[in-house]
């Protein structure tokens, strides 16, 4: 039997969303919220652009792409892409995760677009991104929240496309290089890399996607909270922060106080760099580890944001499928009852094992602290399933 560890993670929060605060974040980073102020106010609109100016600024976004704060986290962000967007032109949707497959149940079964192709993988892989025809429009995830793969660069996008790249980054923004010359649209929610709140989204358009709001009218209704056009021009305030809805000011507080703290360490270098050690740290674990492996086996591939795990214990494996279902469950369950690390078990749709966040707000000597429990972790689980027996 593993000892039981002594050393602790300082912070034990490993979630994919909400993901962790920033190092050193108290409630007092958001004294200077505007509550019980209308957004619609010169403050509140101040507040607003804030976010959107700081965004531009670190992530290095060209003046030439709009950014807006949109409703409904990046769920929303990309729902408004696609249901303002498409239906000009074919579209080849990538599903390699339970994202992806939302993504394509929304444009063969909502949207019901007659030329829709779905390109899909399975958990652990990506398509064949070769396969991708970007004479149509293209919707794709940067990174697999639920499955640890990212795309391997902005290569495979073509520079010369007829139709549009939309990227739902959710889990890549502020953590991953993201080629804002090859991307028409990207969208991802506060929650993730920078650890903000729920229920915001943001949105980027470039000049191309901007070109085809205003030329093409979608053969279906269009919610208000889609609405990013009047009498066929864009409407210009949504990206000075004007929002369709009404945001929280003391999420708006808390995203400009991970701006600021991402600015203050080093920008995105800082914030890529953080992520990729994070990562880093995680296979050096796992090359010694005789009991987990990683479900994104293509190393070029690999998330460093939402890694995912896999048991590759060989006793383990050779149980029944729901005897094996049950080992990650064991483990993740143990962890919250010691307050080591909380919400690591994978996502429901996903194969069974574990996700243990790696972004930037996460320190990597938590991680480090983290690795002995999980050994001991997975060896109580192991011993409970042989005394079941």
């Amino acid at each position: 039997m593993k000892t039981r560890p002594n050393a602790r993670p300082g912070v034990a929060n490993f979630s994919s969303g909400p993901c962790a605060k920033r190092p050193g974040w108290t409630l007092a980073s958001l004294d200077k919220a505007l509550l019980g102020r209308s957004h619609r106010s010169k403050p509140g609109k101040q507040k607003l652009a804030e976010v959107i100016d700081r965004t531009r600024a670190v992530l290095g976004i060209p003046e030439s792409h709009r950014i807006a704060i949109v409703p409904a986290s990046d769920t929303g962000a990309v729902e408004m892409a696609l249901w303002s967007l498409l239906g000009a032109r074919g579209v080849d949707v990538l599903a390699w995760e339970s994202f992806g497959e939302a993504w394509a149940i929304d444009v063969a079964k909502q949207l019901r677009l007659p030329d829709a192709r779905v390109l899909k993988a399975p958990y652990g892989a990506l398509p064949d991104l070769a396969q991708v025809d970007f004479s149509r429009d293209v919707v794709f995830a940067w990174n697999g929240t639920t499955s640890g793969v990212r795309v391997p660069g902005g290569d495979w996008i073509a520079p010369d496309r007829a139709g549009l790249a939309i990227c739902d980054a959710t889990s890549a923004a502020f953590a991953m290089r993201l080629p804002w010359d090859r991307l028409d649209v990207a969208t991802w929610s506060w929650q993730k890399v920078l650890g903000g709140e729920g229920q915001h989204g943001m949105l980027v358009l470039g000049p191309r996607a901007v070109e085809r709001l205003e030329s093409h009218v979608p053969a279906w209704p269009m919610p208000k909270l889609f609405r990013m056009t009047s009498g066929g021009k864009l409407v210009e305030g949504l990206f000075r922060g004007e929002t369709i809805n009404t945001p929280s000011m003391l999420a708006v507080e808390d995203a400009i106080d991970g701006l600021r703290w991402a600015e203050g360490i080093g920008g995105l270098d800082a914030l890529v760099a953080r992520c990729e050690s994070n990562l880093a740290a995680i296979e050096a674990w796992v090359a010694r580890s005789l009991w987990a492996g990683f479900l994104a086996a293509d190393k070029a591939t690999r998330s460093c944001t939402s890694v995912c795990l896999r048991i590759v214990d060989p006793a383990i494996l050779a149980l029944p499928a729901e005897a094996q279902a049950a080992v990650p469950k064991k483990i993740a369950a143990l962890l919250e009852a010691e307050k080591v690390a909380f919400d690591i078990d994978a996502y429901r749709d996903a194969p069974p094992g574990l996700r243990i966040w790696a972004g930037a707000t996460i320190e990597r000597a938590d991680l480090e602290a983290l690795f002995p429990w999980l050994d001991w972790a997975f060896d109580e689980a192991r011993s409970a399933l042989s005394l079941a027996a």
